[in-house]
Order: C-alpha cells, then structure tokens, then sequence
C-alpha cells in the first residue's frame, strides 16, 4: 500500500495494535484520535468534525476507522449517534471525495443481535441481519446505522468492507471496554452472581491481524465477523479462576432477575449518581440471547482465524495486575 494509511480511534485499545502492527509492516501510518499525539504523523481531533476530518485524510490512500464511543451506557445517548454515526459518515464521506483507495469500518458484534434473537442459544454470521430498530439498546443502533452509512457510501463507489469483531481481548485496554471491566470485577470479587451466556473473545492481536486482512483481501461491500472461540460464561469463569487464583462466583442468576436488575441500575441508580450501571441494560438484554458467532467467512476469504482465548486472558490479567488493577488475593 503506497500513500498514508490513516487509523481513526488509533490511540484506542484496537487501535494501538493496529498501528503498531502496521508500522511494522512499513507503512506510513497516521493515528487520527482525540488523544494528544504520541507520533509526529498523528492527529488530534474529533471524526464529528468535517475539518479535521479533512486535515487527517490529506494524502491518504487506505482508511482503517476504528473510532467510536464503545461503552454500553452514557448519561445523554445521543452521544451514541453522534460519535458512531454521523462520524462515520463524515469519515465516509470525506474519504469518498479524497477517492480513498480502500476502507475499512470497524462495527461490532452487537448489530448481529436483535430484539427478535430469541431469548437462549442461538447463532450468528455475516448473513445475520437485523433492522436499525430491532437492535438492543443505543450503542448496537448506532453502530447498526453506521454500516448502513458505509453501505450507502459503497453504493456511491466507496471501495469498503465492513468488519464486525467480537470482543476484544488483552493488554492495554486503558479505556476499560466493558468486556475488560467485567473480567477484572470477576477477578476482584465485585460480581457474586453470574448468568447463563454464551461469549466470544477475540485476542486483540489477533483481530489487528483481521482488520489487515479484511483491507488486502477483503471484498468489496462485503461483511466480516473477526471473533474467537463461543465459551459458556461457567467455562469463562473457570478459565478466569485458575489463571488467577482467585474464587469465581458460583451462583448463577436467572436471567429475569439479572434483567429486572439491570433495568434498576440504569434507569434508577445510574440517573440518579450519574455513574455507570454496573450490569447495564443493554449488557444484560444481549446476554440474554446466548448467540454462538461464526468467523467461517473470514476463513476461507481472508484466510484469517483467531488465536486461542486464554493467552490473550492470561496477558491481559498481566498486564491489570501491573496496573495495580488487580485487587492482592
């Protein structure tokens, strides 16, 4: 790839890999984030914001857009929309007009799971699709409507593919993604009760690995799921125990229960502290649903599959117990 490869959301979590990943590669890389720059080739700025969009794509030839507001709860969700939608659409389109060679939209799992994925297993792939207002909660909408942006932009000659990772796991998740969070309150003993779910990681290296693969072989219009093994939330908590040393909950909680809590937590508790619902909503409803997810597509068609789970659970608890983001047994 000649040109810049520009990163949106690079000082991200994923995004930190990716750009690490890519330089390796030699190729000159651009992180365009809110974060203060860490490289003389990176941008500050917001994805919402037409000019600096148009400043961070200057001679770009390749977009990978990660950026996005990723949590599960915020206090004003319109937030959501206007991060995860009308971001990307200004992203898209700016790099339609810069005639961007390929781009890659990074969405999420959550848009392969609707208000009509019946409650109990089930399975998803990239034929899984759902409408905008079936999605469960805020944040799936607007990631939902940002792939309906890109595909607007496709129809328009944007050269695109969208990729729809699991939940990424291991070091350096310093924004703490629900995914992180939940992991570490297990480990530090906040959560006493469990419910039944299914869960599908995907090692943060490994899913740099997809998002590369996706541009290069990737084709165009297309849709990608990048995840890792489907585990019973049980088996998690085994792994988790014995990685650490530390007692797992044993209590395993209905899910109209968990589901009655939730709704507390965030319409009550949350409105009135202002803090985040330790078990949102949202959370809760997706879990709900026990969905088994299939990267088959990414295999035969970017010859990409994700490494096993638990090193990348093993690096991750490493690197919080450096942090001092695990609690002494």
């Amino acid at each position: 790839m000649s040109g810049v490869t520009l990163v949106t959301g690079g000082a991200g979590f994923v995004g930190k890999h990716l750009v690490t990943k890519l330089r390796a590669k030699g190729e000159r890389v651009r992180s365009f984030d809110l974060a203060a720059p860490l490289h003389e080739d990176d941008f500050q700025g917001s994805i919402a914001e037409p000019g600096d969009v148009e400043r961070a794509m200057e001679g770009v030839t390749n977009v990978f857009h990660l950026a996005g507001n990723a949590q599960l709860w915020a206090k004003d969700l319109s937030i959501f929309d206007h991060v995860n939608r009308q971001g990307t659409a200004c992203v898209a389109g700016i790099a339609l007009n810069k005639g961007v060679e390929r781009f890659v939209h990074c969405s999420s799992l959550t848009t392969l799971v609707g208000t009509e994925t019946p409650i109990g297993a089930s399975f998803a792939d990239e034929g899984t699709i759902h409408s905008s207002e079936d999605m469960i909660g805020a944040y799936p909408r607007s990631k939902r409507l940002a792939e309906l942006e890109i595909e607007a932009f496709t129809a328009k000659g944007l050269d695109a593919v969208i990729a729809a990772p699991t939940e990424p796991l291991g070091p350096g998740d310093d924004g703490m993604t629900p995914p992180t969070q939940m992991l570490l309150d297990f480990a530090n003993g906040k959560t006493p009760a469990y419910i039944d779910c299914i869960l599908n990681f995907v090692p943060v290296d490994s899913l740099a690995d997809g998002l590369i693969a996706a541009r290069d072989r990737g084709r165009r219009g297309n849709r990608y799921v990048l995840g890792g093994e489907n585990i019973a939330m049980k088996e998690l908590l085994a792994m988790v125990e014995r990685l650490t040393g530390r007692p797992a909950p044993k209590t395993k909680m209905p899910y109209w229960v968990a589901l009655l809590a939730g709704a507390v937590d965030t319409a009550v508790v949350s409105s009135i502290t202002g803090k985040p619902p330790k078990a949102p909503l949202t959370g809760v409803r997706l879990a709900g649903r026990q969905v088994s997810f299939s990267s088959d597509k990414a295999a035969r068609e970017l010859d990409w599959r994700a490494a096993p789970v638990e090193p990348a659970l093993a690096a991750m608890f490493e690197w919080a117990k450096d942090k001092g983001l695990l609690k002494p047994v």
